[in-house]
């Protein structure tokens, strides 16, 4: 199985495409996930420029609104636009936190149909503000619609929850069971990222998201998957910590990731015995 690592486009969130893909190219990424909503360019042209800079590309994309109905048409019209890019898969911010689990399992049944019908992976991601912002959320969810795929950002989870996950087995194996994507940010039971993963001030924490990766990993070479992608997606400011008074952020996201991404690459590597 090959470990695709992307780079998120998240730290240059207004910068050129093109500085992007090339900055990406250059720290070594194999592919680049990038918020779709947010880029001016056609599906065309992200599809060529990625592929000119020798990348792959997850396509990001989120439902919105105020009702379940206007969710659904984001999703369609989001979905279609992602397709037309030739991405490895779509990875979405799925559904709202605030609706029923009814209309939120229409939502999530759609996003399977149009999987099915355009020939994609799609991934819902576990996000806080979404029904899948909670284990035991999460689960219901996967019970009642076994196509459901997920981006694990366990990160979310262990903020959510204010814990380290281990009074919840059952729903984190179901949900490592479900992953064919990860975010691969480490969070705490305060707070959803730490500014530098490897120090070793946060090394349990880290080893803690590790252990879940790793049976990502192992799950999916398991079950014959051809690649697994892996953002690692600490964020810039607000999501990165700053001084008082300065506001200068304790860590630089982007480097925080290219040397994460190193380090991942070490520790992730599937048994090719």
């Amino acid at each position: 199985m090959n470990l695709i690592f992307t780079k998120s486009k998240w730290e240059m969130w207004d910068d050129p495409l093109g500085s992007f893909l090339d900055r990406a190219r250059g720290d070594g990424f194999d592919a680049v996930e990038i918020y779709l909503p947010a880029q001016a360019e056609s599906a065309l042209e992200i599809a060529t420029q990625v592929a000119d800079h020798g990348l792959k590309l997850v396509a990001q994309i989120n439902t919105q609104g105020d009702c379940a109905e206007q969710h659904l048409e984001t999703l369609e019209r989001r979905f279609c636009f992602a397709a037309e890019t030739a991405p490895l898969l779509i990875n979405s911010h799925t559904g709202s936190d605030v609706f029923s689990f009814e209309d939120n399992l229409r939502i999530f049944e759609r996003g399977c149909e149009l999987s099915r019908e355009l020939r994609l992976p799609f991934t819902n991601e576990t996000h806080r503000s979404r029904p899948t912002g909670s284990g035991p959320q999460t689960r219901r969810y996967l019970e009642a619609l076994p196509e459901m795929r997920l981006n694990a950002d366990f990160s979310h989870w262990f903020c959510v929850h204010e814990s380290d996950l281990t009074n919840q087995p059952e729903n984190v194996d179901l949900a490592i069971q479900r992953a064919s994507h990860i975010h691969a940010r480490v969070g705490f039971d305060q707070g959803p990222q730490v500014p530098a993963p490897l120090a070793p001030e946060w090394a349990d924490w880290t080893q803690l998201h590790l252990s879940l990766w790793q049976g990502i990993v192992a799950t999916r070479q398991a079950a014959g998957a051809e690649f697994l992608t892996i953002t690692p997606e600490f964020g810039p400011p607000p999501y990165m910590p700053v001084e008082p008074h300065t506001r200068r952020p304790l860590a630089d996201a982007w480097e925080v990731n290219v040397e994460f991404h190193r380090w991942l690459r070490e520790n992730l590597c599937p048994n090719d015995s």
